[in-house]
């Protein structure tokens, strides 16, 4: 009796792939029928196009928010896109075959099953199994059974049975494995409805389902309707080796994707037999580019053992195991580390796919490639990160005015997929100390960025539609004025004027509430950096200028208050401080008298926080506000026997928080220091010690050797030799008695 013909596949096969061309030539059907979204047809012919470099992958997402999706990935060698590459070439019909996207993504949510009474023997138990009996993993095992099989057909068919047969998935899959059966049966009987001649009909589909579309009984139209079905889109995007492979979590994949492509080109040309020639001379050609050396003997050399490896092993041609154990021998001289990056690079690669232009997309992956091809930045859609480094200012020696603001176009355009959370761009650290003019930036292009543009797409049609969104959402949330303030921040990045005078206003309404210190000083800052630079991003910031004054006159009235903390909080406060001293310096419109009284007044007071008032001392030295007499004069008050050690130490370590060299080459300042330091007993010096310790922990090596310098010379030794020697290494009890000093608590200091 005639019936369709069923061609069992591993999804990532070169050898099922070429097999099945092989197949499909022999049995020359009417009707070829893939395992894939039948609602998702429309897709194959992109799929089949020329145009499209692989990997590729079929996305599927809902329409309502949260948004789920569901990928179909796919190599050259996927006998899949082989199946459909040979439908189209010879007229043939090809279609899908499995569940709809739409129902896959509401299985997401809407398949319950009963708990399991016992634990099931998963597929992975079945594989674990294999490994045990073979020695070897499941890649090798199939490879060298499976992709050098005579009769791939067959020796995969069976396969699936006996995998089918030697286990029971938990109960979720296996209910979804029958549910998916019964819908590829039926679309099979709608076929031969349709005029199809049973044994005219190709299906092809993974092989452990070959039994269950033999046997099973195809759905009925009313289990059809009663199906779960998800609102959905679909597209189709790039996607890459490394997410292909199982390295990257990817449950079909395999480990080396780009190794399997160099089984496929040679199953299309000379065989299998030249692999390793192909294989070991790209790994060497990895090595070298490296800065290591490989000669050509040393290859020559991994061929031979690679094959002996592989006849040893039972297979007519080494696989990939054999041929790594060649070149770590051979080329790694036995260790793996030697020739990991070329292995990764050989056998995984960072090819990207690419899509013709007219793939149906969604608007806003259209918006988002037309910007990356108007800003010149498609070069940096690459696995490999490459650096970019932006110039903000106007380039007055060009043509156009795009051209001219090329780079802060671009700025615009990145900062806006950091607010959507698409992971193209990474800012790097400025190189600039005094400038704000430049921007630098990693790019490396993943398929994940490219899913995230999709997600992104219920936000708006556009990258800035989007962005607009997210940022209005975002604002309106906002309940203090340290979010607010960093949505104005983004907002201003982004070169959005309407969304950052939106967070600005939510801003102002929030800063009446009560607000600590350090958000009123953080927010002042954010503030501050539109006010400064705000002509380079072409943006008014007139409007900031009274929410600054607000902000600031608001710090001046509670600064004092905020002074009385813990040691835990000071380290927020004198941050402030510093924040706020700044912000006064880089802005005439703030009245500078008010901020020296405040600081004096801190500075004065004993029943502060000592380390915030040594900071505010330190602020004045630094501003010239503190003569000789009364710096002398303050350090004699708070380094007296009087004053408990801690509190005491404490205020040296706000003091020491600036103008580092300006208090070193103050002599009789480390001669105070070591009165003091000489005069307490030996429990206050301990407890002392622990602010002096944490004073000094983030001084620079130069800065603690002129210290050392300088006590040498008020112990009258040689101040050389004694800073070489106070700067050696701590010995292990030194180390131990240092360590035991964590006892301490000071949280209520």
């Amino acid at each position: 009796m005639d019936s369709p013909i069923f061609f069992g596949v591993r999804h990532l096969s070169p050898a099922a792939a070429f097999n099945l061309r092989k197949a499909l030539d022999e049995a020359k059907p009417d009707l070829v029928l893939v395992e894939g979204p039948s609602d998702l047809n429309d897709q194959m012919k992109w799929l089949y196009s020329p145009k499209t470099k692989y990997p590729a992958a079929i996305l599927a997402y809902t329409k309502v928010t949260p948004v789920k999706t569901v990928l179909w990935p796919f190599a050259i060698y996927s006998p899949e896109i082989q199946a459909i590459k040979w439908a189209y070439e010879h007229n043939v019909e090809c279609r899908f075959m499995d569940l709809p996207s739409s129902v896959f993504l509401a299985f997401q949510n809407d398949v319950k099953v009963e708990e399991e009474d016992e634990e099931p023997i998963k597929t992975e138990s079945v594989y674990e199994k294999i490994e045990t009996i073979t020695g070897e993993d499941h890649d090798t095992f199939w490879e060298r059974l499976f992709e050098q099989a005579d009769d791939y057909q067959m020796a995969s068919n069976l396969f699936g049975k006996e995998l089918r047969e030697s286990s029971n998935d938990i109960k979720r899959n296996e209910a979804e494995n029958i549910i998916r059966e019964a819908y590829m049966k039926k679309i099979i009987c709608d076929a031969k409805k349709e005029g199809f001649k049973e044994n005219k009909i190709f299906c092809v589909c993974g092989a452990y389902h070959v039994e269950g579309l033999k046997e099973n009984n195809p759905m009925t139209d009313e289990e059809e309707k009663s199906l779960p079905s998800a609102e959905v889109a679909s597209t189709l995007m790039p996607y890459s080796y490394y997410r292909l492979s199982s390295r990257s979590g990817y449950g079909a994949g395999n480990k080396a994707p780009a190794y399997f492509e160099m089984l496929w080109d040679a199953f299309n040309k000379n065989g299998l037999d030249e692999v390793a020639y192909i294989y070991l001379t790209k790994l060497a050609d990895s090595h070298r580019k490296a800065g290591n050396t490989v000669s050509s003997a040393e290859v020559i050399e991994a061929v031979r053992l690679a094959k002996v490896l592989g006849n040893m092993r039972g297979s007519k041609f080494p696989t990939l195991a054999d041929l790594k154990d060649a070149a770590i021998t051979i080329i790694g001289h036995g260790n793996f580390s030697e020739v990991s990056l070329a292995v990764a690079d050989t056998e995984i690669g960072k090819k990207i796919g690419f899509l013709p232009e007219g793939v149906s997309r969604t608007s806003i992956q259209e918006d988002f490639y037309r910007q990356l091809k108007e800003l010149n930045l498609e070069k940096y859609r690459t696995y490999e990160a490459q650096q970019l480094s932006l110039d903000l200012r106007e380039k007055l020696n060009v043509k156009t005015k795009s051209i001219a603001l090329m780079d802060l176009r671009r700025s615009f355009f990145l900062h806006r997929l950091l607010v959507l959370g698409i992971h193209f761009a990474t800012i790097l650290p400025s190189k600039q100390t005094n400038a704000n003019w430049g921007e630098y930036y990693e790019l490396r292009w993943t398929p994940e960025a490219e899913i995230e543009i999709v997600e992104s797409a219920l936000l708006g049609d556009t990258v800035e539609a989007a962005v607009s969104f997210v940022l209005k959402e975002r604002a309106d949330k906002a309940n203090t004025i340290s979010q607010a303030a960093l949505i104005f921040n983004d907002a201003f990045l982004c070169g959005m004027p309407e969304a950052a005078n939106h967070a600005l206003e939510v801003l102002k309404q929030l800063s009446v509430d009560s607000a600590t210190i350090s958000e009123v000083a953080d927010t002042a800052s954010r503030l501050s950096i539109v006010a400064r630079y705000g002509d380079l991003r072409h943006f008014d910031s007139n409007s900031v200028i009274p929410l600054i004054k607000q902000l600031y006159f608001r710090a001046c009235l509670t600064l004092e208050e905020a002074c009385k903390c813990d040691a835990k909080e000071s380290t927020n406060v004198t941050r402030a401080l510093d924040q706020l001293n700044l912000l006064q310096l880089n802005h005439d419109f703030l009245d500078g008298e008010r901020w020296k009284n405040v600081l004096t007044a801190i500075s004065d007071r004993d029943d502060l926080n000592t380390r915030c008032s040594g900071f505010a001392m330190a602020i004045l030295l630094e501003r010239g506000e503190v003569s000789e007499e009364l710096l002398s004069r303050e350090v004699s008050r708070r380094l007296s026997l009087g004053i408990p050690a801690d509190l005491g130490a404490g205020w040296f370590e706000g003091l020491a928080g600036k103008n580092r060299y300006a208090l070193i080459n103050r002599l009789s300042l480390w001669k105070q220091l070591d009165d003091y330091l000489s005069e307490l007993d030996n429990e206050a010096f301990k407890r002392a010690l622990v602010f002096l310790r944490r004073a000094f922990a983030d001084f620079s090596l130069k800065e603690k050797n002129d210290i050392a310098e300088n006590l040498g010379e008020i112990w009258g030794v040689n101040s050389k030799q004694y800073a070489e020697e106070l700067m050696k290494d701590m010995s292990e009890d030194e180390q131990t008695v240092i360590d035991n000093l964590s006892d301490f608590d000071f949280d209520d200091i």
